[in-house]
Order: C-alpha cells, then structure tokens, then sequence
C-alpha cells in the first residue's frame, strides 16, 4: 500500500486549488492573503493543506498583515506545520511589503495635506511598539528638506528638545515644521502632553517667523491632524 504523503504540499492538490497556478493564469490580485502565504509556505502538515495553516496563522491576528508582521520568528514557529525557514519566510516577505510601501512613500516630496504626512511617516513608525516623536521640515513651497527623529520613548516636555528642533530648522533653511508622532495603543485622541509640546513648539518657532503647520498623531492605519480639527 502507497504510503500517504507527509504533508499536503501545492503539488498534491486539485488544479482549481492551486495558489501558484492561479497567479500565473489569472494575476496576483485575484489571490487571497492566505494562498499567497501558502505559496511562501508550500506545504502544510499532515491534518491541513498550505491554506488552511495560512488561514489560521492569519485568524489568530484578526487577517490583519500588519500584525502579522509584527510576530517573531519563535511566534510564528507555535503553529504546528512552521518551522524555522517557513517562518522567516513569511517575515521577510512581510518585511519586504513594509519596505516597498516606504520606498513608495519617499515620492510624496511635497505636503499638500495631512494624508500626504501621514503616507510619509507610517511607515516609519506606524507598527513601533513604543512612541517616537519625528519633524518634517520644509521649504516655502511645503517640500520636504528633511525628517528626523527627535524623541523615542514617550511625549514629554523633558523628553522633546524644542532647541534642538528650532537649530535644526535654522540650519535646514525650513520655513515650515510639521510634528508627529505615533500611539501604540491605537488611539487617535490626543493627550494633554502632546497638546502642551505642540504649544510649545509652535511658540517657539513664531519668534523665528516659523510655520508649525500640523501635529499629526499616527496609528498603524489611521491618523489624527490637528491642523484638520482645528486645535493647532
């Protein structure tokens, strides 16, 4: 008697089943997150074919690739049918994706609104764990001159320099600053701490005849103007 595979690998399934198959015939649109997982994984173990580990693997992060890329290589090595190399294959696919969407992002050379910050700087720090506070400073026609990371770790006023943002900006030629920075957490409301440096930073930059145009808060998928909701 044949014995029976030991996983149930792309090439074993029906033609209407196969991820690969249907890239290459129909675009790779048309794929769902899980089948083009399955073909970073190729195979899946003896109970489930490749998708149905990818679907899984997916549902347990709410089909969320975001969080997703955010596993471990040991976290994604817990689900039976991921070993080592599956796992730092799907990381690095992942990170790949994160990479591509920066890259992207480095066209907007000039801010003509809140989004045009926001598709800057998400990927920069969209997905941190923990808070980092950045600047755009830009030149009389809002193009970016440069950004950088002012603070990481929290919003306070010992935390973010406001000398160090208005040398910067001074030596830069800015004439305008855009302020930003991320919550973990999720939530787009923001804190009296960052109203206060908010404040404090655009008092500052008025006696240099410098613009603070917007503080942008930033999640993985939204964000908050203030400029928009009128509280600058």
């Amino acid at each position: 008697m044949q014995e029976k595979p030991s996983s149930f690998s792309i090439k074993h399934w029906s033609d209407d089943d196969k991820p690969r198959e249907k890239l290459i015939q129909k675009g790779r649109s048309v794929l769902s997150d899980a089948e083009l997982i399955a073909i970073l994984i190729g195979s899946g173990s003896r109970s489930e074919s490749a998708v149905e580990l990818s679907k899984r693997i997916l549902a347990s992060v709410n089909h969320n690739l975001n969080e997703l890329g955010k596993l471990s290589i040991k976290q994604l090595m817990q689900f039976k049918g991921i070993g080592e190399a599956k796992a730092v294959t799907i990381a690095a696919a992942l990170e790949i994706g994160r990479r591509r969407r920066g890259e992207e992002s480095v066209q907007i050379s000039k801010i003509d609104s809140s989004k045009d910050a926001f598709e800057i700087l998400q990927p920069v720090m969209g997905e941190l764990e923990h808070e980092e506070f950045w600047i755009l400073y830009l030149n009389n026609s809002n193009k970016v001159l440069h950004q950088s990371q002012l603070s990481k770790g929290g919003i306070t006023g010992t935390l973010v320099d406001v000398r160090i943002v208005m040398k910067q900006s001074l030596e830069l030629g800015a004439v305008a600053l855009i302020l930003a920075h991320n919550h973990p957490s999720g939530t787009l409301k923001p804190s009296q701490a960052d109203k206060n440096i908010t404040q404090k930073i655009k008092t500052a930059s008025e006696s240099l005849d410098i613009k603070v145009l917007d503080h942008i808060i930033i999640t993985q998928k939204d964000y908050f103007s203030f400029a928009d909701n009128q509280i600058l």
